[in-house]
């Protein structure tokens, strides 16, 4: 294939993304907001409790679900990413809204975004309260759509998770993934012109973490939580670790799905890490493993 693809010659770059959410910091701080960086910002609502809010958009796997007729998987996508990053703070996903634009809005494909959305919050108790359309033709090209969405969540002060507890030698748990999820289908998209791939792990939609974080806080002391999206594990953990400390991978702790052997064909291994889940969406920081797999620990 010549030159191995990377996200940057495929048009996202990681470290523009990054540049951005510091050059805004000090503008949103100054409003009152916390948690600006992290996977969803907190708000006080009164002394006891707080609200935990977070949004997204899908991205491009829109492009590729459409022609394999899964795009339902995308509204799956969008309510499990939002809700999957509220629930990192600790709070309970209360309502989700969702926005969808494109050049011209079909009703058939608005109907299965929102449906599959619909299906996600069901099956985390939030509820889908409204959301908006929009026709631009202009801005976005003939066939182009995008999904995205708000979760607002609540949580009391005294449990919200926030990664200031932990340590040096707390365990890293990860959580395995149903395939790439919703992150880095612009790289996908390029791999996809040289080597066609039908596996289901390719468009599987987000997988909801809402259980398996309520079960592990009833077992261990949950020090933070990490949703793995672009910028790959140890990238998503750096946002919830005190500053000094990292995260040590053991990147032989899993057996990755067929759909990143395929990509590995393509990119190189140290980009694999730094844009995709490679198997593991999410990941939580406990001083004890309480049976669950261990990929790391934090130094």
């Amino acid at each position: 294939m010549g030159t191995e693809p990377t996200y940057g010659a495929a048009g996202v770059s990681l470290a523009t993304a990054g540049a951005v959410v510091e050059r805004l910091r000090a503008a949103v701080e100054s409003t009152g907001a916390s948690g600006f960086g992290a996977f969803a910002g907190l708000y006080p609502l009164d002394d006891r409790r707080l609200l935990a809010a977070s949004m997204d958009s899908i991205g491009t796997k829109p492009t590729v679900a459409r022609e394999h007729g899964l795009l339902g998987n995308c509204g799956a996508d969008m309510a499990a990413h939002c809700i999957n990053d509220v629930a990192t703070t600790g709070a309970e996903p209360l309502f989700l809204l969702d926005y969808v634009a494109a050049n011209r809005l079909d009703l058939e494909e608005v109907a299965e975004l929102v449906e599959g959305a619909a299906d996600v919050c069901r099956a985390a108790g939030c509820a889908l309260v409204g959301g908006e359309t929009a026709e631009m033709p202009g801005v976005y090209r003939e066939g182009e759509l995008d999904f995205a969405a708000t979760c607002v969540g609540l949580v009391d002060r005294a449990d919200v998770i926030d990664g200031s507890r932990v340590e040096a030698g707390d365990l890293v748990v990860g959580f395995s993934s149903a395939g790439v999820h919703a992150n880095g289908f612009s790289l996908v998209r390029r791999v996809l012109e040289a080597e066609a791939y039908s596996g289901e792990d390719l468009l599987a939609p987000t997988r909801l973490y809402l259980d398996d974080v309520r079960a592990l806080r009833g077992e261990a002391d949950v020090r933070a939580l990490a949703h793995v999206t672009g910028g790959g594990i140890e990238g998503n953990l750096s946002r919830v670790l005190p500053d000094g400390l990292h995260a040590e991978i053991d990147w032989s702790a899993w057996e990755r799905p067929p759909v990143f052997e395929w990509l590995a064909r393509h990119v190189g291994e140290d980009e694999l890490r730094r844009v995709f889940n490679l198997g593991i969406g999410y990941c939580a920081v406990v001083p004890e493993a309480a049976g669950r797999q261990v990929i790391g620990r934090v130094a």
